[in-house]
């Protein structure tokens, strides 16, 4: 696997919108969960964000997406925003919150994906062959009602299976995406970032 994390701000780089006109804030009614179609049809993604929204969480949920990149292959990203202060209100505490979080990630074993302790996570085996998931995480400004700050975006993806792995039984790009959400999951920091708000638009 792949862990990373980058920084897209400016010169025409998406936004998020926190307060979205479809917005289902899971914190306040987790039983809206059901509201959002894409984890309707992938539990795996209900599990997910029911999770990062929970009252340990330190983080919650603005926004998400599953699509196939090419076929047989699986994605998914979520928008993320810090419980404290609702938005990061400085770039360097998402960044912050984003190296913890992919050191975390570096010092666990994802087994459901085929990950061992001290091996590279979900690493194909085949010849040739890259990671079988990836996991990105993106700061991007934000915006929510009138103030601004900062959210990332988190990005999973699961490469198809190819022939031969189906023929030895590899598990499906579903499959191997579910284990890494788990292990998303499992090495969430935590602890929130600084209890700052984000600026106020003039």
């Amino acid at each position: 696997m792949e862990a990373d994390w980058e920084v897209e701000i400016g010169g025409g780089a998406p936004v998020i919108e926190v307060l979205w006109p479809g917005f289902v804030d899971l914190r306040a009614a987790p039983e809206r969960i059901v509201e959002i179609a894409e984890a309707a049809t992938f539990p795996p993604l209900a599990g997910l964000l029911l999770a990062l929204n929970a009252p340990e969480s330190p983080v919650w949920t603005s926004k998400c997406d599953r699509w196939e990149p090419e076929p047989g292959a699986l994605g998914i990203y979520i928008d993320m925003l810090p419980r404290e202060g609702e938005l990061f209100a400085e770039w360097g505490q998402a960044e912050a919150f984003c190296r913890e979080y992919v050191s975390r990630l570096g010092s666990i074993a994802f087994p459901e994906c085929g990950g061992e302790p001290g091996s590279e996570w979900g690493e194909d085996s085949s010849a040739g062959m890259g990671p079988a998931y990836t996991i990105d995480l993106v700061i991007r400004a934000a915006v929510a009602d009138r103030s601004e700050g900062f959210g990332i975006t988190a990005y999973l993806g699961a490469r198809a299976v190819t022939p031969a792995e189906k023929a030895a039984g590899r598990m499906t790009a579903a499959e191997v995406l579910a284990g890494a959400m788990a292990g998303f999951q499992n090495a969430l920091p935590p602890a929130g970032p600084p209890a700052t708000a984000g600026s106020k638009l003039q």
